[in-house]
């Protein structure tokens, strides 16, 4: 199934979700909440529209779980041998707040395990893409770009900017090195940054989804990365029948 995938049409496809977001990023735009009391947008709406309306053509056979459109019960889901996960806008928030710090993100799952992922940031035109066994890129650079061969003496540690937790803060200060660096980033492109070795350590301990993670999930395992869970004895799995991702460390 993997080697039927054109990657290249799933990285136009978040190119041309991308190019939609920005239509609507420059204007003024209406703001709903849905039952979570998370933000939606017009472009929350039309990214999730043109993704899920392109795959089904593209692959019809291939299910589709969005963020904006989760309707599978885990009692079919859970029966899924390939799927696709996508979150149209991760960082809503921050679509809102128009920093720039928000990505189309295009995950292909096999089973319980990202195997292959799109990232575009359409403000920094910033797109990150992975396919298992093929290698990880940002803007068709091979990652990582950066080692640090000296973590004990220096670690760039990322936190969340909109949804940085007491527990997380607790978890940074525990560390033993010498010189902690932080730097709030929102979205996935803190687990993109991560795969391209331009920081360190990124712990979660608070709340996600799965399509928050899923598509920079791929792009990490291929550029040598992991995305652990919180005791690191085991990688994040997919398709749980809780969607919600446990605490995870990422390294």
């Amino acid at each position: 199934m993997l080697s039927s995938i054109d990657i290249e049409a799933i990285k136009a496809l978040a190119l041309e979700a991308g190019e939609a977001i920005m239509k609507i990023y420059v204007q003024d735009f209406a703001i709903e909440y849905k039952e979570d009391n998370s933000p939606l947008t017009e472009a929350d709406l039309k990214a999730n529209e043109i993704i899920c309306s392109t795959l089904e053509k593209l692959y019809p056979n291939i299910p589709i779980m969005s963020e904006e459109t989760q309707d599978a019960p885990y009692s079919v889901r859970k029966n899924w041998d390939y799927y696709w996960c996508i979150d149209p806008i991760d960082g809503t928030k921050e679509f809102i707040k128009k920093n720039g710090e928000f990505t189309v993100n295009i995950a292909l799952i096999h089973k319980d395990t990202p195997v292959l992922g799109v990232v575009y940031a359409p403000v920094k035109e910033e797109l990150y893409w992975a396919v298992k066994d093929q290698g990880a890129f940002k803007n068709g650079i091979k990652l990582p770009l950066k080692i640090n061969h000296n973590p004990e003496d220096k670690l760039l540690v990322l936190t969340s900017r909109s949804h940085l937790t007491q527990e997380t803060k607790d978890f940074i200060a525990s560390f033993d090195t010498k010189k902690i660096e932080q730097k709030a980033v929102g979205s996935s492109l803190k687990l993109c940054m991560i795969a391209a070795g331009e920081a360190d350590i990124y712990p979660k301990l608070g709340p996600t989804s799965e399509w928050d993670t899923a598509a920079a999930d791929a792009i990490l395992r291929e550029a040598g990365k992991m995305v652990y869970q919180f005791d690191l004895t085991k990688p994040l799995v997919y398709n749980k029948e809780e969607l919600l991702n446990p605490w995870f460390i990422v390294k």
